[in-house]
């Protein structure tokens, strides 16, 4: 489930992208290259079109992104972290247990005969 929604997920970036880049900007960009194609998309042309395009577009990017993450928390439940040993492979030592010692009581005073 998770590979085809990924592969979804390559192909809805991929095409967000088309469509932004062929939106008519102040420098024209590749919408020139969209040549007489008005008469399909209505008397605006294409920029009607094309802004609700990648509004869709991008609201299932956002949707299927959301899904992914899901799933993907879902199914794992180790972190990374767990699995990193030392370079050196040794173990981390635990800390240092200390003996029991008895209640520190304070020094006896010399007696002087």
């Amino acid at each position: 489930m998770t590979s085809t929604l990924l592969i979804v997920q390559i192909i809805l970036a991929i095409a967000i992208t088309i469509t932004v880049l062929l939106q008519k900007s102040s420098s024209i960009g590749l919408g020139a290259y969209s040549g007489s194609n008005e008469s399909v998309f209505g008397a605006k042309g294409p920029t009607g079109f094309l802004a609700k395009l990648t509004f869709t577009l991008a609201f299932a990017f956002i949707i299927n992104t959301l899904a992914l993450g899901y799933l993907y928390t879902s199914a794992n439940s180790t972190s990374v972290a767990d699995t990193i040993t030392p370079k050196n492979n040794a173990a981390v030592p635990a800390v240092p247990v200390t003996p029991a010692s008895p209640a520190n009581t304070a020094p006896v005073a010399p007696t002087s005969k």
